[in-house]
């Protein structure tokens, strides 16, 4: 059953190997029959084309950058960095705590120096 699996995977490969052979040989046949103008006035029309398409994505990407930092998906519009939850609103525990280990007896290493 993988040996029959392997073979319809070695013979689909093999076909798609043959049609982009195929394909490319078409396409070079067809650049062959235009003229040099028509060829060089189809590459001014397909880098224009790059040019914008290149801008509608990048307005896109914008786009949907902006509503990844609103929270479309998550809160029906509600801004993240302002939304009402109360983690949000909760006081800083560490934020006037200068060692986290202030009531912890220090311990002596040998030498008589301080861990800490």
């Amino acid at each position: 059953m993988i040996r029959k699996f392997n073979d319809n995977k070695k013979v689909k490969s093999e076909k798609f190997k043959e049609m982009q052979e195929d394909d490319r040989l078409n396409s070079i046949l067809n650049e062959r029959k235009k003229s040099a103008n028509r060829r060089e006035l189809e590459k001014y029309y397909s880098d224009e084309e790059e040019k914008v398409i290149h801008e509608q994505l990048k307005v896109i990407r914008e786009k949907r950058n902006k509503d990844s930092w609103k929270g479309d998906n998550f809160n029906k519009g509600v801004n993240m960095l302002k939304d009402d939850r109360p983690i949000l609103k909760e006081k800083n525990i560490f934020k006037n705590n200068n060692n986290m280990f202030m009531g912890k007896k220090t311990t002596k290493q040998k030498g008589g120096k301080s861990r800490w």
